[in-house]
């Protein structure tokens, strides 16, 4: 471990964000009061957000630092690939929700397993895309076998939220309902 921390409060940071993303991204879709066109309403504002986090704050930092506007094309393609990749995921975010209601999950879990599925999967994507890119010194089998130990925890949890998912709740008794069953029958 390094003395200088920083790396990790930041990415607390990111983890707090993308942890309640899939929340407030549920709520906002269900917020929309559309069934058929809730998702694209939600993503819509999903990327007026962007548009205003990841293209004019950093246009205001790199005119106020006085940055040099040559850029690389390498970087700015392959920057404007990971882009498109986060917004596709993103939508697809969407998407899966969306399903998870039609297939009659509690609506209020429905969030916790897309999530919990997509930030249990993606870790290992990154690290095996990561090391066949970047293979470690002496070759994938200098691999250690706490890092391999770990990616199979991580699909083991992935798994384990979808399987054990909490049941749907009982609806909702509507207090004139019962009002009226009760004057039927007193007893």
């Amino acid at each position: 471990m390094t003395k200088n921390m920083n790396w990790f409060y930041f990415a607390l940071v990111t983890v707090a964000c993308w942890g309640l993303y899939g929340i407030f991204l549920h709520a906002g879709q269900v917020g929309m009061a559309d069934k058929a066109l809730g998702r694209y309403k939600a993503y819509l504002f999903v990327g007026i957000a962007y548009f205003l986090v990841a293209v004019l704050a950093p246009l205001v930092i790199l005119l106020v630092k006085g940055a040099d506007w040559t850029m690389p094309g390498k970087g700015m393609w392959l920057s404007l690939l990971a882009g498109t990749l986060g917004a596709i995921g993103a939508f697809f975010v969407l998407v899966a929700m969306g399903s998870g209601a039609k297939a009659g999950i509690n609506p209020g879990v429905v969030a916790a397993l897309v999530m919990s599925t997509i930030f249990a999967g993606a870790p290992i994507v990154n690290a095996v895309v990561g090391l066949l890119m970047h293979p470690p010194k002496g070759g994938l089998g200098a691999i250690p076998w706490p890092f391999l130990f770990g990616i199979l925890m991580a699909a083991a949890g992935g798994f384990m939220v979808v399987k054990f998912k909490p049941g749907a709740a009982p609806p909702p008794v509507k207090v004139e309902a019962a009002a009226a069953a009760e004057k039927r029958d007193p007893s």
